[in-house]
């Protein structure tokens, strides 16, 4: 039995070793996403799937040590732990080569998912873990389940299934996006791009959807609710990496979504956690609430 446990939230998707030259990292974007709002005090459980190898058993002991349940991460008896091979450009951009036919491309669906996902007050996904077929069915199923549906695209060509991206973008509630990708998705429906506003307002009258949000980098993000836009500037730090930092922007709006919060009060903690994860290396370092809320108000930013 899942306790319907006040702000639970459910991440799907690929958990994986992002594999650096200075060394491996637990990620995969629906798990950074997880970490996060773990770190911000909301009971997360990460639906996947590892491999029956050292790199899997690696893979549990950290999430373990962190102290997020793997309860929902599925152990493959044949197919090995994802593992991304990672570098950076020389504009400090992660480059990614992501491995194929691995064990989160063969997550099932099971019979206790559907009570999870019920009594969740989000379930969120990307567009990564659509490559496979195996997935994606199991990824339709689930969604039929939620209240709340968080899709986070984050397109990696060449894993671009459009057809299926639009059928996502239908029965989803709130999308997050960047200013690239929404240009990728306007190409693929046929548009030209005029400006932000117009794009946004074709995408929500296309595929019905409320709330949008729009990440920009160092630009800062754009969060459209019903007719209403809030424009935030992004918070100026000293970049480590851009690793995980639209993952982590993702779980601190998340974190006062679910509770209700005002728009103002969203996009502060969102911008404000995908800054401070900017400027330490990694998309999942550690560190405690105390210090995130420390930085959160001392870089305090206003609407525009």
């Amino acid at each position: 039995m899942i306790k319907n446990k006040l702000n639970h939230v459910v991440c799907f998707g690929e958990v994986l070793w992002d594999i650096f030259p200075s060394g491996s990292r637990a990620g995969g974007a629906p798990f950074n996403v997880a970490y996060n709002l773990f770190k911000m005090g909301i009971d997360t459980k990460m639906l996947s799937r590892i491999g029956n190898d050292e790199l899997g058993h690696r893979l549990l002991n950290q999430i373990q040590d962190w102290g997020i349940t793997t309860d929902f991460i599925q152990v493959d008896q044949e197919k090995a732990t994802g593992t991304v091979i990672a570098d950076f450009d020389e504009h400090g951009e992660a480059v990614y080569d992501i491995v194929k036919e691995v064990a989160w491309d063969y997550i099932q669906p099971l019979p206790e998912h559907k009570e999870l996902i019920q009594n969740s007050e989000a379930f969120v996904f990307g567009s990564l873990i659509t490559r496979s077929e195996a997935s994606q069915n199991t990824l339709l199923q689930l969604l039929e389940y939620s209240k709340f549906r968080v899709f986070d695209v984050n397109f990696r060509p060449p894993f671009i299934d459009f057809e299926f991206i639009k059928k996502l973008l239908h029965k989803s509630d709130l999308v997050k996006m960047n200013k690239a990708e929404l240009r990728t998705i306007l190409e693929y429906l046929g548009e030209d791009y005029i400006d932000e506003d117009t794009s946004i307002k074709h995408l929500k009258a296309y595929f019905n959807l409320n709330e949008i949000v729009l990440t920009k980098g160092s630009k800062g993000a754009r969060y459209f609710v019903g007719d209403t836009a809030y424009n935030f500037p992004a918070v100026h730090i000293e970049i480590a990496d851009t690793v995980g930092s639209g993952d982590s922007f993702l779980a601190g709006f998340l974190s006062k979504r679910i509770q209700g919060k005002s728009p103002e009060e969203i996009m502060k903690q969102a911008t404000s956690l995908g800054a401070f994860i900017t400027s330490k290396s990694g998309a999942c370092p550690d560190y405690t609430y105390e210090e995130f809320k420390a930085f959160r108000e001392k870089n305090s930013c206003k609407t525009s």
